[in-house]
């Protein structure tokens, strides 16, 4: 990494909030190379910028790591070479067997016959010579194999000079060793971060599809913020649990994976039954509670998986319910709710804004509005929505092409028309949501479960500015 310290001014960079650095190793897009992380103010003043390289492809442009990756995969193919040879062998071995008893009785019966044969037997004896004809292939199948295993064990034998040589360059550090201490410096950079504060949505990644689960329609999430009181939940990190939620009505359970990575294989996880069904895929768990829109009302309704008990709902006054103003796609999305850096959002419509999309801020233990707004867009038109540093940010559409099109910003009641494009994968996009712990935005897209990596642009002011 690289420091690079400039005078006591305001300093504009584009900070890339890519979740790998944060310990979420599984989000980071392998294409993704080094970046400019973070800044923070030196203690004479200046600001000091660095730059280094996401957790996953620590050194992955490194001469060494490339022929340690190449290593790699000739060793998956030589295994993979092998266990075809193993289950050839055993399905010719086992065919040989059957053939030495055929071949016993065959010789038992030229022996009984002492020369002389009937025409009877002779056709049985030329049948059975018959059944022995696929011998004479399996024979040289093995012939094969033999110089095959010769090869393999010339593959094998240099690839542990290979490993022999590259070791030796490494010296006094192993590869791992270096790797631990990357990350190390990449959580110190972390907690730095964190304290850079909010910035403007300028740019989102590729998608980055972690799983392909359930219909088209439904949500996935983690925490939003790790709760204190909960032991089971780890800070941010590849152990971070996960909930899934399928389908857009009438649902009501809930899976809970106990990390990303069981997620991803479908295992260790709990069932969650909710004593109300839910309405829409606008879903959000914030420090250990789920808040969801109860079915066939405007109901808010707050419940808490610990416990497994639903901890207080509430109805949100004028807001329009089953189907009545909902996203493009449908989908009772009528209620959809955010959490940001600042708190808990919601996002809805209401007959007295004429269909216009209406941001609320709620207190996430009552549940009352404590502050609304009405942005002027109609929610028909918006393909989906999420929040980001009280920015209200929509898409223009829920299919193929679809970018970030509206940005209304709280802070200033003021709102402006954007261009921020993303790769809709897979084209039909039911739920979209910012989670500012990991700084990722999650998607459900027609039956798959996808990150994007979002850009921030901030403004940070150091010693000496007015």
């Amino acid at each position: 990494m690289w420091p690079l310290t400039v005078p006591p001014l305001v300093l504009l960079l584009l900070l890339l909030m890519s979740p790998g650095l944060a310990g979420q190793t599984l989000f980071q897009s392998p294409e993704e190379g080094w970046q400019l992380y973070t800044s923070a103010q030196a203690p004479d003043g200046k600001c000091v910028c660095t730059a280094v390289i996401p957790a996953q492809s620590t050194c992955s442009r490194d001469g060494r790591s490339r022929e340690l990756r190449q290593l790699m995969e000739k060793v998956q193919n030589v295994s993979q070479s092998m266990e075809v040879l193993e289950l050839r062998t055993y399905r010719d071995l086992q065919y040989v067997r059957s053939m030495e008893t055929l071949m016993r009785s065959l010789d038992a019966r030229l022996r009984a016959a002492d020369g002389s044969l009937s025409a009877k037997s002779f056709q049985e004896l030329k049948d059975r010579m018959t059944e022995l004809l696929p011998l004479s292939s399996v024979l040289e199948q093995y012939k094969t194999d033999t110089r095959t295993i010769v090869r393999l064990r010339e593959e094998v034998r240099n690839l542990s000079g290979s490993l022999a040589t590259i070791q030796e360059e490494m010296g006094a550090f192993g590869y791992e060793d270096l790797q631990q201490r990357v990350m190390a410096l990449e959580a110190r950079l972390h907690a730095c971060a964190q304290k850079l504060g909010c910035g403007k949505l300028t740019g989102v990644s590729n998608p980055i599809t972690i799983r392909a689960m359930g219909s088209r329609f439904g949500s996935w999430m983690t925490d939003t913020m790790a709760p204190s009181a909960d032991s089971r939940v780890s800070d941010v990190g590849p152990h971070t649990q996960v909930w899934y939620m399928d389908g857009y009505y009438k649902g009501r359970r809930v899976l809970e994976f106990r990390t990303l990575g069981d997620f991803i294989k479908g295992q260790n996880f709990i069932q969650h039954l909710l004593p109300q069904p839910w309405a829409g895929t606008g879903h959000v768990v914030y420090n250990g509670s789920l808040f969801y829109n109860k079915y066939q009302s405007n109901v808010v309704v707050k419940y808490h998986f610990r416990s497994r008990s639903v901890l207080v709902q509430r109805s949100l006054p004028g807001a329009g319910y089953n189907n009545t103003f909902p996203y493009s796609w449908g989908g009772f999305s009528d209620m959809d709710f955010m959490v940001d850096e600042s708190g808990l959002w919601a996002v809805y419509t209401t007959n007295q804004n004429a269909g216009n999309i209406v941001v609320s801020r709620l207190d996430p233990h009552s549940l009352e509005v404590m502050r609304s707004w009405d942005t002027g867009y109609p929610k028909r038109s918006a393909g989906e929505a999420f929040m980001i540093c009280g920015v209200l940010y929509v898409t223009n559409s829920h299919l193929a092409g679809a970018k970030v099109y509206f940005a209304y910003f709280t802070n200033t009641s003021s709102y402006e028309y954007t261009d921020v494009p993303f790769h809709n994968q897979y084209s039909h996009i039911s739920m979209l949501d910012y989670n500012p712990r990991e700084r990722a935005l999650y998607t459900w897209n027609n039956g798959h479960q996808v990150l994007y990596n979002v850009t921030l642009f901030h403004v940070i002011s150091t010693a000496g500015d007015p």
